[in-house]
């Protein structure tokens, strides 16, 4: 599979796993609003259509074989913005998108769903067994589109993968995700502030994640859900380890945000994927980039 759609490849996932597809001598197209601004390179294999996914066409899915679909109204905060907004673009957006690729006769879809549809979770081992729990309204549109995804693999491959939290650099970058953020209050106010602090978050060095998704273009596996995620820690560790590396002071507030969950990828490892990435090499790319 040569001619890739990926959906939301101006973002910060997106922008990484369009530069690695790329890399792998594939021809990539990639559909994005550009909202926060466009950092990918030109290249002989990249088309780019500035186009919002709820608009997206026949035409636009021609010669594809594989899609991969990453646009959505992303993290809690800038969902509950707009709710409306929101359940447009994650699910009804999603819903047209795969019927337009069965019509095409397209032979992969690959969904960006969130490990945290799972909620909060006491389980040792979330995994995909488990039912989700979705507590916020991103989390709830993430698993109605993949209820609808599912209802079309007798018709099309569909692999949703459950990512954890995301972590390291991107030229789109984001700061709003623990590891990040962490690691840009340590190095700008030599301070971080946790909130909470004994929640439990699984996380996903952005390389990995990448090479997730190629793995699942390349590899054929049942169409299903498959979580990815390889360190489960807690945010008080998570600022503890950045503190090991940047030369900085923690203080801990209280949090109204309870979710907690262990995540279990061995569904995945035992389709051969294996993490080269970590926690720590993310916090140390981090400081020599903004150093």
């Amino acid at each position: 599979m040569k001619n890739i759609l990926i959906t939301g490849g101006g973002g910060y996932i997106g922008t990484n796993l369009t530069k690695e597809l790329l890399n792998e001598g594939c021809n990539v197209t990639v559909i994005d609003t550009f909202w926060f601004g466009n950092y990918l390179e030109k290249h002989k294999k990249l088309k780019i259509i500035k186009k919002d996914i709820r608009n997206i066409t026949k035409k636009d899915l021609s010669k594809i074989d594989c899609i991969m679909h990453l646009a959505s109204i992303a993290n809690d905060p800038a969902a509950e913005l707009d709710a409306r907004l929101t359940w447009d673009v994650n699910v009804l957006a999603t819903y047209k998108l795969i019927n337009l690729a069965v019509n095409q006769k397209i032979k992969k879809f690959i969904f960006a769903s969130s490990g945290s549809v799972y909620g909060i979770k006491k389980e040792k081992k979330v995994t995909e067994n488990l039912s989700p729990h979705p507590i916020s309204i991103y989390n709830k549109t993430k698993m109605i589109a993949e209820r609808v995804l599912l209802s079309f693999r007798d018709k099309i491959k569909i692999i949703i993968i459950r990512p954890a939290t995301v972590c390291g650099l991107s030229p789109r970058m984001r700061l709003d995700v623990s590891v990040n953020l962490l690691t840009m209050q340590a190095l700008q106010k030599k301070k971080i502030t946790i909130f909470g602090g004994k929640q439990k978050r699984p996380n996903i060095h952005i390389l990995d994640l990448s090479e997730v998704f190629i793995h699942f273009l390349k590899n054929k596996v049942k169409s299903g859900i498959y979580n990815a995620g390889f360190e489960n820690m807690s945010i008080l560790d998570i600022g503890k380890l950045v503190k090991k590396n940047i030369e900085c002071q923690i203080k801990i507030k209280k949090s109204n945000d309870i979710r907690s969950y262990n995540l279990d990828s061995s569904k995945l490892l035992k389709t051969g994927f294996k993490p080269k990435y970590s926690i720590l090499d993310a916090i140390v790319q981090i400081k020599q980039a903004y150093d």
